[in-house]
């Protein structure tokens, strides 16, 4: 996962053997597949155009692959039908890419490239060509597919919310740096810079200067005419070491009233508010002319909302809420 020109085509195309690494290895399954080219290695590629051939039918095209490893034909058919069940496309076996939908044709583009069995299977970008509703439909079926197969899939992408949905291990990258691998979880609740917490989601970052006040927790002075912040962080950081403070939306309570007890409150206006449909995003105007967004849940009809344009509210979260990053 990256912006474009972080370079995750280029190293997908040195797992699929189309780049030469400068320097490493590159290892799957324990074995250094560097030496071996392209159509020895286990490893499939799927791209985002699918690359389906127009004159052939579906099962054609599944077949295709298995023909040129001059399969026995009886191990051609039975792989096939293995992979049209697989997909849920056997009633459209028959048929021409261009008589199906996107969402099949991606399908079938799916099923060509694991009927070869490969170890690893190269996904660029896989649904990028499919309109949001059907993406989002999609996602859970690739992940469904790739559990019944058990087979590795690597993929491309640099849609944050794709990646969050069907991963279950995340690269973060940037101009040609993997900055940290970890579960989507991990990723969102736990970011190791600012660069990841800013790239995956939404977040506010809040930069001070750190002062310890007890074991793993920190006030945090951040403006002039505030009052400090308070964080924990089991990272330890130095006495005025600069740091920054990540902090979802969704973790900030908004309220009319001052919230007793709370560690970090802080008055504003409401400049503005994002309806999302289930969400609304609040950003609140501080004093100072910092701007904090504060996210909640719509449980009730938008005509009896609370909080409007320009009301003076309180913000407010826990001490836990937020992330102390050091870069």
């Amino acid at each position: 996962l990256g912006p474009s020109g972080c370079g995750k085509t280029t190293m997908m195309r040195m797992l699929a053997g189309f780049e030469n690494p400068t320097s490493g290895q590159i290892e799957l399954a324990g074995q250094d597949i560097g030496p071996v080219p392209p159509n020895k290695r286990a490893v499939n590629m799927m791209f985002q155009s699918y690359a389906l051939f127009p004159h052939l039918s579906i099962w054609d095209n599944i077949a295709f692959g298995l023909r040129r490893d001059k399969m026995d034909k009886d191990a051609i058919a039975a792989r096939v039908a293995e992979m049209l069940k697989l997909t849920r496309l056997e009633k459209f076996a028959r048929r021409k890419p261009h008589q199906i939908s996107g969402g099949q044709r991606q399908r079938v583009a799916l099923a060509r490239s694991l009927a070869k069995a490969p170890k690893l299977l190269l996904l660029d970008e896989p649904l990028g060509a499919l309109d949001k509703k059907l993406r989002q439909d999609t996602q859970f079926e690739l992940m469904d597919i790739q559990e019944s197969t058990g087979t590795t899939f690597v993929i491309v992408t640099h849609d944050q919310e794709e990646a969050m949905t069907v991963a279950s291990r995340v690269a973060v990258m940037d101009e040609g740096r993997v900055i940290q691998v970890a579960t989507p979880a991990e990723i969102y609740e736990a970011p190791n810079s600012v660069y990841v917490a800013d790239f995956i989601g939404d977040v506010n970052i809040i930069e001070a200067s750190t002062k310890a006040i007890g074991q793993d927790q920190y006030h945090l002075n951040w403006i002039d005419g505030q009052p400090p912040l308070t964080a924990t962080s089991a990272v330890p950081f130095s006495e005025g070491q600069q740091a920054h403070l990540a902090i979802r939306p969704e973790k900030i309570r908004i309220s009319t009233d001052r919230p007793e007890d709370a560690p970090n409150a802080l008055q504003g206006k409401v400049l503005d508010i994002a309806y999302l449909g289930n969400l609304s995003t609040y950003h609140v105007e501080l004093p100072g002319g910092q701007v904090i967004k504060a996210q909640t849940a719509n449980t009730r009809r938008i005509a009896r909302r609370d909080i409007t344009w320009e009301d003076p509210v309180w913000i407010s979260w826990s001490a836990t809420a937020g992330v102390l990053l050091a870069q």
